[in-house]
């Protein structure tokens, strides 16, 4: 195999960075402060948008917020590679973009929200690191606040105000919910848009219906992940037959929403492409998303989705069709990851806050049992787990920023292939290079990747790779895992770090749960000659 050359992408050459108050507002009061100074008509006419009281608006917006800052681990590699890598790639015309964007598979209008702010904040003056990293993420977040704002909004139509602060206690205490709402994932927009489809979803009792604006976030959730109308098919099923006038929703509404959203798409996507996989990721058994997928998202507020299934009204049977259906064909599916059913998630909350609503002589301990097992996973998975891989990136960053040699300085990040963000996080156009994983699309039974290969026996990779001096980083970010010397298995390569004369920099934490390549630590290492950087 030939040794790639230090690039920030393959084919492209680097360039330079050119309720009621009295209900809420003693828990929103704590979390005021943390809003930012935003003009005070602005907050008025969110509000107005969204039809709740104030304070109300204001204490979700601020514990989304504090969300935000909460979460300061990694989940998966699409909420950078998928989003604001190519957001960065757009705009600052550098960068790496993946194999599904060289072969044309994904689509620009989700990326296009974060190059949109990324371009205003290049405008401004004021792209730093750090506004490029934050800004999507407190974008996303107040997206999320709206979106749970809806769903309270319904439901306190369909049901009542005590009804609607249950399933809101239980939105905004779902630890899952918690560890994706901020995320730049396309599952997390996809969440917010069905939730906020789901107002204007014609349901008995609501008052809120509309057609248009209901089909209109469904279609945009379509372009934005194509999956999105999975869940959306029993609904719009239902729709279609319970409406008198047929024709005139199929011809009237759906059609002209669909055919201008997906023409809007079509444009987009011609401007950035120029022109008109799952198994290899991993697979599981059918029953993973029923067996562990679905409960583990759920957490402890299981029993209580159980328990409001029988108790809920008829009206909300086609919520849980819609999950059973969403969970059968996702079944399918040899690939499986728990973000996938997250878009269903609300729907289940409807459930759980059914069944507190109903409590009696446990609602207390109910509410305590919920909120501090929720609470407890939430900050473990926010801060603590997996958080290495963000970490390190403030290495490369103080590398770019606070060092004179910067010039010849290079990285190569000997991990599992995107386990770390990459220009998006660092903001300069340093010499990058990873283990690159792309599928085989011609269908080879025996292909391996360059991670595969090197993961085969690292330290003989390593030789072969860098047999001259001259073509060695000047640092390597590796996980623990590659230093640990295990029986029958040929990892460890410290042999090949003395040889070459890496010394040990930094440490970042990880992972309490270390798996086969992913070690509980990240080590960054320097090569030094004579007390020099080479």
């Amino acid at each position: 195999m030939e040794r790639p050359e230090f690039t920030s992408e393959p084919e492209q050459s680097l360039s330079k960075p050119p309720t009621r108050a009295a209900d809420f507002s003693s828990l929103s009061g704590t979390y005021l402060t943390s809003v930012p100074h935003v003009p005070v008509f602005l907050l008025f006419v969110f509000s107005d948008l969204l039809g709740e009281n104030t304070s109300l608006v204001l204490f979700t917006i601020a514990l989304r917020i504090c969300n935000c800052f909460l979460v300061q681990t990694s989940f998966v590699p699409d909420e950078y590679w998928q989003s604001l890598e190519v957001a960065h790639h757009m705009v600052f015309n550098y960068g790496y973009l993946t194999w599904e964007w060289t072969e044309r598979l994904r689509g620009y209008i989700y990326p296009l929200i974060f190059a949109s702010i990324y371009k205003i904040l290049h405008l401004l003056g004021k792209d730093s690191v750090q506004l490029l990293i934050w800004i999507p993420r407190l974008a996303q977040a107040l997206l999320s606040a709206v979106a749970d704002l809806r769903l309270y909004s319904l439901m306190k139509q369909l049901e009542n105000q005590q009804v609607a602060r249950w399933v809101f206690f239980c939105q905004l205490c779902s630890w899952f919910t918690w560890y994706c709402c901020t995320r730049t994932l396309t599952n997390t927009m996809e969440t917010v848009l069905t939730v906020i489809a789901l107002f204007y979803y014609p349901l008995e009792g609501s008052k809120s219906m509309n057609s248009v604006k209901y089909s209109s976030l469904v279609a945009l959730a379509f372009i934005i992940r194509p999956t999105a109308v999975i869940p959306w098919i029993p609904l719009l099923l239902r729709h279609f037959w319970q409406e008198q006038r047929k024709l005139d929703l199929f011809l009237h509404q759906f059609l002209p929403i669909g055919f201008v959203t997906f023409s809007l798409s079509l444009i987009i996507d011609r401007i950035f492409f120029g022109q008109d996989l799952g198994t290899f990721y991993g697979s599981h058994p059918w029953h993973w998303y029923f067996s562990q997928g679905f409960p583990a998202v759920l957490g402890t507020h299981l029993p209580f989705f159980i328990h409001g299934c029988f108790l809920a009204s008829k009206r909300y049977r086609i919520f849980l069709v819609t999950v059973l259906w969403t969970l059968l064909v996702y079944s399918m599916l040899s690939h499986k990851e728990f973000r996938f059913i997250y878009p269903v998630l609300p729907f289940c909350m409807v459930f759980c806050g059914y069944s507190l609503n109903h409590l009696k002589t446990w609602k207390k301990p109910a509410l305590s049992f919920l909120f501090l097992s929720n609470m407890l996973l939430a900050l473990y998975t926010g801060l603590v787990h997996q958080r290495g891989t963000l970490d390190v990136m403030t290495n490369i960053q103080e590398l770019c920023y606070n060092n004179p040699n910067v010039s010849s300085a290079s990285v190569f990040i000997m991990m599992p292939c995107h386990s770390t963000p990459y220009y998006s996080h660092v903001h300069y156009p340093l010499p990058m290079r990873f283990l690159q994983c792309p599928p085989d699309l011609s269908g080879k039974s025996d292909y391996l990747t360059e991670a595969d290969i090197f993961y085969l026996n690292p330290l003989k990779w390593l030789y072969r790779e860098f047999h001259n001096d001259s073509t060695l980083p000047t640092h390597l970010i590796i996980f623990s895992v590659l230093e640990e010397v295990k029986e029958h298995e040929k990892k460890e390569i410290s042999p090949f770090l003395i040889s070459s004369n890496y010394e040990r920099t930094a440490v970042c934490f990880h992972t309490h749960l270390p798996e086969d390549r992913t070690g509980s630590h990240i080590y960054v290492y320097e090569r030094k000659l004579k007390g020099k950087l080479n």
